[in-house]
């Protein structure tokens, strides 16, 4: 059986227009990524030999307990869940405009996933990590800490990686996440040095060209084997991903099919990472997993939220998936 632990933060989500009609419910990019890897896990030969480990805190209130039950039904392992009697989950809005793209607006500076690392149980999950194949974060997993946990966090994953656990990054970025005097520089010094310990980036072409000036993303393939990363995945949304397996010195395009009726893309990214970590972890080739996380991101796109219903994601997503070596 495979291991992942997948960091991060997930919180309350508030979906609509302000003072209009709203739809609660919960979400978070990593947390997203978590689901949508549990629910692809079923495309594989051995659906079950995926384990899947949501590391975060929450409170002990209500809707705390409601999100740890919800996560379970989803088949994700909450094992490694504090609890945090002193602080309640964050809270996010999202807008949407008319053709689906969204902005964020956020309240999650108390939130217990913020202080994961300041929790008196996080030695507990440091050990537990050292026994997974995998570890996933995000560039908000690192934003939301306070700067001096960012620092012990990548001394860690630089420690995992030094014991033979496999680091996945997405860069995610949210610039009102970062101090705002001083933004760019240090999302450049954390995510350098981030880098440097990853060894399969999943990221996206706008922010990384966002963040770093790339003209192409074949330049942002250029810099990250530079920065030291072993393998790359860049999403370009519409047009598929751009490959970089730097190992074997391969650059490749991975095509997608276009989606005619885009809803909503809060989750394109996330789920597209769900989808290639389940058939990565399984086995499949770089142009496989890419193949999968494609096929899921362009039928999340057409929902609206998150996390959309879960029989969204089966039928359809099975139709365009025959060609992966790890389907049954």
């Amino acid at each position: 059986m495979k291991q992942i632990a997948i960091i991060g933060e997930c919180m309350i989500e508030l979906n609509g227009k302000p003072f209009g009609e709203m739809h609660q419910t919960f979400g978070g990019d990593s947390l997203n990524a978590a689901v949508y890897l549990s629910r692809s896990c079923e495309l594989n030969a051995n659906p079950n030999d995926i384990k899947i480990s949501y590391v975060s805190a929450l409170g002990t209130d209500a809707i705390s307990n409601g999100m740890l039950t919800r996560w379970q039904d989803e088949g994700v392992n909450t094992d490694l869940v504090l609890r945090d009697e002193q602080r309640t989950p964050g809270l996010y809005l999202i807008q949407l405009d008319d053709q689906g793209e969204r902005t964020f607006l956020y309240w999650r500076n108390q939130s217990p996933a913020r202080y994961l690392l300041q929790h008196p149980q996080f030695d507990d999950i440091a050990q537990a990590l050292q026994s997974v194949d995998l570890v996933f974060l995000s560039g908000i997993s690192l934003a939301i800490l306070p700067e001096e946990d960012r620092f012990t966090l990548l001394a860690l994953l630089t420690e995992l990686r030094q014991q033979g656990v496999e680091i996945a990054f997405d860069s995610n970025f949210r610039p009102a996440l970062w101090p705002q005097n001083e933004a760019l520089a240090t999302v450049k010094e954390i995510y350098t040095a981030m880098y440097q310990t990853t060894d399969l980036a999943l990221v996206t072409f706008d922010d990384e060209q966002l963040i770093w000036g790339d003209a192409t993303p074949q330049d942002t393939l250029v810099r990250m084997q530079k920065q030291g990363v072993k393998r790359a995945i860049v999403k370009l949304g519409s047009d598929g991903c751009l490959v970089g397996d730097f190992e074997s010195n391969a650059e490749y395009a991975v095509p997608t099919t276009p989606v005619e009726t885009v809803v909503d893309t809060t989750s394109a990214g996330d789920s597209f990472n769900g989808g290639f970590l389940s058939c990565y972890l399984a086995g499949g080739s770089l142009t496989e997993s890419c193949q999968r996380g494609n096929a899921i991101a362009g039928v999340v796109i057409q929902h609206r939220g998150a996390i959309i219903p879960k029989s969204a994601t089966d039928t359809v997503t099975k139709k365009r998936l025959r060609n992966c070596h790890v389907y049954d």
